[in-house]
């Protein structure tokens, strides 16, 4: 045994200081894995907790500027790794940790992938701006992707069912944790992007509430990814906390920092639809008012300088009168002069027509004379006949008739029915 005499004695404060400078020389910086419990922030910014395994347990403090630099908020029975000093709290002579980082317990391997996927996809421009486009103002029907056991689904129909009621949602349901996560997802959207295409969906929702990165994991798949480029029509990307960033979100049109977020994007609500309907109504009617005022402006100038009516009808009526006088003038005068043209025209009318009728009488007696020559009757003055058979046939030669046969005679006087003896051929 030492004797008492022999023991340095320790102030308190400098033992604690002389312990940190021991810790502080032979193990920092150190990094600890456990599970956190006692969780608090204060109103400096702040964070306090412990960490915990079966063994044992270690007070922590992560002061304002590294607790601002999380990406996640801790919570009870996170695991967790953190990097750090140890340290002697001098006050109460707690041992403890400052923890100059915090991520969750195995977060290194999976947020390295995370890193390679997001800058291969961002090198081949599926993050561009340029190609993300603008929300529809009012769309007529939302597509929504999520979990029916997921807390998100609850939220986006609560916000949806407060701002715009009257708009028809249609859920495509699928897991968003596990295994069968990205294959459900890709059939939910690809069976919302049919009805899009078809013109029945103007917006698509892809949600899901917060959770470790692990738990995020499906939303940092690379077929997801793609799948959600190729929407035909905008999509927004609610999924975890503000704090949760995943490769959905950079390759969406738009990100959301939550569910809620994202059904309140693409839902104006009905309130703020009716004032700017009211404010566009006074607008328009106030714009009708300055153009009839306008209008009315316009009339009394014009009306100004037309007058008073009655002058400027007496003054018509004077303008009408002289222009039907040089009207009944004109007529005369052409009257006249029609009337002498046709005086003088009668009569060579008249001479033209005296020749043309003496020279159609002689024409006419001429063809009177060519018609009695080629009169058979002067024939049959000459002693001829005109013989017929019983069908009216002109019988001209023997070979025509046959004994017997009954003929009919036409002479210059007269007619004779005859009957046919021998004929004799000459």
């Amino acid at each position: 045994m030492h004797d008492a005499a022999q023991l340095r004695v320790w102030p308190v404060g400098a033992l604690c200081r002389a312990v940190a400078d021991l810790l502080d020389a032979r193990l920092n910086p150190v990094a600890v894995r456990g599970e956190l419990c006692s969780v608090s922030r204060a109103a400096s910014g702040h964070l306090y907790f412990t960490l915990r395994d079966p063994n044992g347990q270690l007070r922590c403090a992560m002061f304002r500027r590294a607790a601002a630099l999380l990406d996640f908020t801790p919570a009870e029975g996170d695991l967790v790794e953190v990097q750090g000093r140890l340290a002697v709290y001098e006050p109460r002579g707690d041992l403890q940790i400052v923890v100059e980082s915090l991520r969750r317990a195995g977060q290194g391997a999976w947020y390295e992938r995370f890193l390679r996927l997001k800058a291969k996809l961002e090198a081949e421009g599926l993050f561009d701006a340029g190609r993300k486009r603008a929300l529809p103002a009012l769309p007529r029907r939302i597509g929504l992707v999520t979990s029916l056991g997921a807390a998100a689904l609850h939220d986006v129909a609560t916000a949806l069912r407060r701002r715009v009621p009257h708009l028809p949602v249609v859920l495509a349901p699928a897991s968003v944790q596990g295994a069968q996560a990205v294959p459900e997802l890709l059939r939910a959207l690809e069976a919302l992007y049919a009805l899009a295409a078809q013109g029945e969906l103007d917006v698509i929702l892809l949600v899901r509430g917060g959770g470790s990165i692990e738990d995020l994991w499906s939303f940092n798949d690379e077929q997801l990814a793609r799948a959600i480029v190729r929407s035909p029509v905008p999509l927004v990307c609610g999924v975890g906390h503000e704090t949760d960033v995943t490769i959905a979100d950079f390759c969406a049109d738009l990100r959301a920092p939550t569910p809620t977020a994202a059904a309140e994007l693409v839902a104006r609500p009905r309130a703020e639809l009716a004032q700017e309907l009211a404010r566009l109504r006074e607008r328009l009617a106030d714009g009708l008012s300055r153009r009839l005022d306008g209008a009315s402006q316009r009339l009394d100038m014009a009306a100004a300088r037309l007058g008073r009516p009655s002058g400027r009808l007496g003054l018509q009526q004077r303008r009408q009168e002289q222009l039907g006088d040089r009207l009944r003038h004109a007529l005369q005068l052409r009257l006249q002069r029609e009337h002498a043209a046709v005086d003088a025209a009668g009569v060579r009318r008249g001479a033209a027509l005296a020749q043309r009728l003496q020279r159609s009488h002689d024409r006419l007696q001429r063809d009177a004379v060519r018609l009695q020559l080629l009169d058979p009757r002067l024939v049959l003055q000459r002693g001829y006949a005109l013989l017929t058979d019983d069908e009216g046939q002109v019988v001209s030669r023997a070979a025509q008739a046959s004994p017997g046969q009954a003929l009919h005679a036409l002479l210059a006087e007269g007619e004779l029915d005859l009957t046919v003896g021998q004929p004799r051929l000459l």
